[in-house]
């Protein structure tokens, strides 16, 4: 008899899940209350150009090829994509420019010229680096972490013995500081924390494993941007027999008895064997009334949240790369007003990501498509119309500084993402990117499981629950639950 199976929300979480599911012989349903797939890895278009709406980097391209595997299907007949030779381009405000090439040799040598940082510091600190995600990713990444089985394993007596590598008990800045000579050094690794939404003045140095996807196996550029990632994987769900149903707004996750029995939405019920929530994790309780969320999970420090300018540039700088960092002069004053004053440091650093340098299609010739974000708090009622427009003119302030250009005149199209937005189109609580932060010793551990034990077929995928936010983390937690599913 087969069995049905309703995947509540695309995120790349929830589309992943629908994939693996699917090929366990489930008939399996995608709900989406938005028009399109994907969640934060979606798209948008102004007129002639193009701007991946959200995720910009791409690490672990296994994770896609897996599935891809999985299904019997050539991965190159559905998506291409390519390994960047300069990871990223970092600015400093004293006209210090890196690049961070995907060599690490070449890279280690860049900082000992630019930086006079002994080059053996930066290849010892990357293997440091890889040694966590060794010890770590068999057991906390790929695994539950809320099943006995995990602490039985191998992989686990493995990490435990290597326990003291892991510097669970320092933080990443101090570990960093005391890796490298140089502050700039420094801040170029203390910013992998912002990668899940965290502070690297009171995260756990454990989170340098981030720097070793970047700098060990690699960043890539998906040839038709990143949101053909998730073309790619609706195409496969598709050729499989998942279907996709849009505007469709789910009210209540149904179970009787300890067990699941359906989905209901406003206008129709779903019968299911087995349900899997892709959406935040305090969404999913919503609907689950008479559950109620524990209060260690809504205790939890929220993740930053994002400013986000899509500009459409009438000109191309040759200065900027696929990937570029404008450093703050104050990082701790940036960190403090992010996650103590909850505002937005009038000196932030920005991250501009230009699709077009590699796929001309994004941009009408002679011109760039810009995806310019700073990190700002999760939302809490800020006046954020003020905040928006000090923020604006504070970035411009400091492109048009390092470039030597007034920017402005260049900007012909432009759309805004914040955080209120970001809540509104992918339910993020608070418009967090990460659910949880990483800020304290154990957080990234204890992060809601991707089961509920008192609902026998219900599962939860995506960025808020384990193990974590991030495309990789996401496809990592639809995994997990296949693996608990029969």
């Amino acid at each position: 008899m087969i069995k049905n199976a309703v995947v509540v929300g695309s995120g790349i979480g929830g589309i992943s899940v629908a994939i693996r599911l699917a090929l366990k012989g489930y008939n399996t349903i995608v709900l989406e209350k938005n028009t399109y797939p994907g969640g934060k890895l979606s798209e948008i278009h102004l007129d002639n150009y193009r701007f991946d709406a959200g995720p910009s980097l791409f690490t672990l391209p296994t994770m896609v090829e897996e599935l891809f595997n999985l299904a019997g299907y050539h991965i190159e007949d559905y998506f291409q994509y390519k390994r960047l030779d300069i990871i990223c381009k970092y600015f400093y405000g004293d006209g210090t420019v890196l690049r961070a090439f995907k060599d690490k040799e070449k890279f280690a040598q860049e900082l000992e010229k630019k930086l006079n940082e002994p080059k053996n510091n930066v290849l010892k600190f990357l293997k440091k680096c890889k040694t966590i995600y060794e010890l770590t990713a068999p057991v906390f990444i790929f695994r539950s972490f809320h099943k006995a089985g995990t602490f039985f394993s191998v992989e686990f007596i493995k990490a435990l013995t290597g326990f003291y590598k892991l510097n669970v008990f320092q933080t990443m800045h101090n570990a960093n500081k005391s890796s490298f000579r140089n502050p700039k050094t420094v801040q170029l690794f203390d910013r992998y924390a912002t990668y899940n939404g965290s502070n690297p003045y009171k995260a756990p140095a454990t989170l340098n494993v981030i720097a070793h996807l970047e700098h060990n196996l690699g960043a890539y550029f998906p040839l038709r941007g990143m949101f053909s990632i998730t073309d790619a994987l609706v195409t496969l769900a598709k050729n499989l027999g998942i279907k996709f149903i849009y505007k469709s707004n789910v009210t209540r996750i149904l179970h009787k008895n300890g067990k699941i029995s359906g989905v209901e939405t406003t206008e129709k019920f779903y019968p299911a064997d087995l349900v899997v929530n892709d959406s935040d994790i305090r969404k999913a309780y919503e609907l689950l009334p008479e559950l109620k969320l524990s209060e260690k999970y809504k205790k939890q420090e929220a993740s930053s949240s994002a400013l986000i300018f899509y500009w459409g540039i009438k000109s191309q700088w040759k200065q900027l790369d696929v990937h570029n960092i404008f450093f703050s002069s104050d990082y701790r004053a940036e960190f403090d007003h992010l996650f103590k004053q909850k505002l937005i440091y009038n000196d932030p650093t920005v991250y501009i990501y230009i699709s077009s340098k590699l796929n001309k299609y994004d941009a009408p010739p002679d011109c760039e498509n810009w995806f310019v974000m700073i990190n700002v708090p999760e939302n809490i009622g800020q006046d954020w119309d003020l905040l928006i427009e000090k923020a604006r003119s504070n970035i411009l302030i400091k492109i048009s500084g390092i470039l030597k250009t007034d920017i402005t005149p260049y900007i012909e199209k432009e759309s805004i993402l914040d955080p209120r937005s970001i809540e509104s189109k992918t339910s993020s609580f608070r418009g967090s990117l990460y659910g949880s932060s990483s800020n304290t010793v154990f957080s990234a551990f204890t992060r809601h499981p991707n089961f509920l034990k008192k609902i026998k077929g219900l599962y939860f995928v995506g960025g808020s629950v384990h193990p974590g936010g991030g495309i990789p983390l996401c496809m990592a937690s639809a995994k997990i639950v296949s693996e608990m599913v029969k």
